[in-house]
């Protein structure tokens, strides 16, 4: 199984290399780049799952709701993106809940940044995907981590997908920056190791970043950005389809179809 993920937030990531962004600035990026996954899922019919902060819901509740009645997964990623408390566990769940009118199952923390099973768990949710399970200089190493999914404190913990053996990280900067036709080997390998992919996105990666005035991005970041993102996406969809890999959001594929991640399916390589 395909488990496609985005992390929808509002775009504040220029702060972190020095430049001022207003806070519409931040909605409305995010927004543009999340209209553009919507129609790329919707062209290729197939689902997936939304990590949003309540920040951003409460700022754009229709496309909350636009994507819920298409049959995507809303899961929460804090109530905001630049700050946590443990009460954010909670209040940005009945945020999403109250948007939504559906059941919040899952959580990412912001930044893939540690956060208390426990937590999670009295929080009401399932699972949590905020585990990276590589090493990525400057931001954490989680190489004693394992790989697969596994049950902790009672919660689901869903890493994001690395390659066996040295962990390379399948996530959203290796997509910019590696050959695609390397990264597709790369997600096929590990696809065919573990039995399901884990890939997280932003939805401003879909947009044009490479105004480094604007955003002060390094090459390594707005490489591939707008179009040739959008590009990428849809021809790494299409790879996993005519290898006949199927799709579906987290909620839906672990716990309500009880998807046995098997030899069997494995073998559809």
């Amino acid at each position: 199984m395909i488990l496609l993920s985005f992390d929808i937030e509002e775009f504040d990531m220029p702060l972190e290399y020095g430049k001022e962004i207003s806070f519409d600035d931040q909605i409305n990026i995010s927004a543009t780049g999340t209209r553009r996954i919507l129609d790329l899922l919707t062209k290729h019919e197939i689902k997936a799952t939304f990590f949003c902060t309540a920040t951003f819901a409460l700022s754009k509740p229709e496309l909350i709701k636009e994507m819920v009645a298409a049959g995507h997964e809303l899961a929460s990623h804090g109530h905001y993106h630049s700050k946590f408390e443990p009460a954010d566990l909670y209040s940005s769940k009945k945020v999403l809940e109250e948007i939504s009118e559906t059941t919040v199952k899952g959580y990412r923390m912001a930044r893939m940044m540690p956060v208390d099973g426990a937590e999670i768990k009295k929080a009401g949710y399932l699972y949590n995907s905020s585990i990276n399970p590589t090493w990525l200089p400057g931001r954490y190493n989680n190489l004693k981590v394992s790989r697969n999914m596994f049950w902790q404190d009672g919660v689901l913990q869903l890493p994001a997908s690395v390659t066996p053996g040295f962990r390379f990280p399948l996530f959203w900067l290796s997509i910019h920056n590696l050959p695609l036709a390397l990264y597709q080997r790369m997600c096929l390998r590990t696809y065919k190791a573990d039995g399901y992919l884990n890939l997280y996105f932003h939805p401003w990666e879909f947009t044009d970043l490479n105004d480094r005035k604007r955003f002060g991005f390094p090459g390594y970041v707005s490489k591939n950005s707008g179009d040739s993102m959008v590009s990428r996406m849809n021809r790494l969809i299409s790879t996993f389809k005519q290898n006949g890999l199927l799709f579906g959001t987290i909620a839906d594929s672990v716990f309500e179809k009880n998807i046995n991640f098997s030899v069997k399916e494995k073998a559809a390589l």
